[in-house]
């Protein structure tokens, strides 16, 4: 198998949208199975969550595997790497250096897992897009809307304008004046937040490039957008997916802003210096 054992598990995470939920109990129940080996059969699995043998193979179709034997090798080959290790649930007891280390090893397997699955080709189309741009709209509610400026900053710094909005009004306000030489970086962890997903809709529609930033690559935002760029994570019940995805999405977006930067080396260089010199005088000494 020359499959990334690291993408195993974020391809799965990935498609669990598409399933029931009988389904995904289904599948939860075989990726916690520590004890998982080539001989663990398709009827123990189908008696252990009392669905038919059938049931179990169309679950592992559904994941895109090609029946249950793929899927239970691949899950193997996954448990077996460094990454499938560091996430841990938090517990009441924990004592604060095993929060840290919990809360730290989510946040590097999110990292880890989402470059296993990113799109490299998408990639580089995302930052030519971006790079030729005459406007960019950045879309983003509640958590998304802090990684949008964390993006919209670091452009400025380089002489890029990016404007972020974060109400579902302006967003759609905005969609609406956009043309095919624009572009709108829609931010969604679950990529099914409608007040995000309509204004694309209308940017679409109005001839404007759309790339998404988004866990799940068979969700609605990413049925809209020319392009996706695949988060993953897989949180604690307590912090839940979002917390880490955050990380892997500013990871995405730290490298598309190099890569755009990257483009006019110079200009980047030259504007880098001017926007510092700018706020110099606002830093204490």
């Amino acid at each position: 198998m020359t499959q990334d054992p690291r993408a195993i598990g974020a391809q799965i995470r990935m498609r669990l949208p598409q399933l029931t939920q009988l389904e995904k109990r289904v599948v939860e129940s075989v990726m916690s199975k520590n004890d998982i080996s080539e001989k663990t059969s398709l009827k123990a699995i189908a008696l252990e969550n009392n669905v038919s043998e059938a049931m179990v193979v169309k679950v592992a179709k559904k994941l895109n595997f090609s029946g249950f034997r793929e899927f239970r090798t691949s899950l193997i080959y996954y448990k077996n790497s460094d990454v499938a290790n560091l996430h841990a649930e938090i517990e009441p007891n924990d004592s604060s250096e095993s929060l840290l280390e919990k809360v730290f090893k989510t946040s590097i397997q999110a990292i880890e897992e989402t470059l296993s699955v990113l799109d490299v080709y998408q990639f580089n189309r995302a930052a030519d897009i971006i790079f030729k741009a005459k406007h960019i709209d950045l879309y983003g509610i509640g958590g998304s809307s802090s990684v949008a400026r964390d993006l919209s900053h670091k452009l400025l710094k380089i002489g890029i304008k990016a404007m972020v909005h974060d109400d579902a009004h302006i967003m759609m306000m905005s969609s609406s004046i956009l043309t095919d030489d624009d572009v709108v970086i829609a931010i969604s962890h679950s990529g099914m937040t409608k007040s995000v997903i309509e204004p694309i809709k209308l940017a679409s529609r109005n001839g404007a490039k759309v790339i998404a930033i988004t866990n799940y690559d068979e969700s609605p935002l990413a049925q809209c957008a020319d392009i996706v760029l695949n988060s993953t994570s897989q949180g604690s019940h307590l912090l839940g997916e979002n917390a880490a995805s955050r990380i892997a999405q500013l990871n995405i977006l730290d490298a598309l802003f190099v890569a755009i930067a990257q483009k006019d080396l110079k200009k980047a260089e030259q504007n880098l210096n001017k926007t510092q010199q700018a706020v110099q005088n606002l830093r204490e000494y």
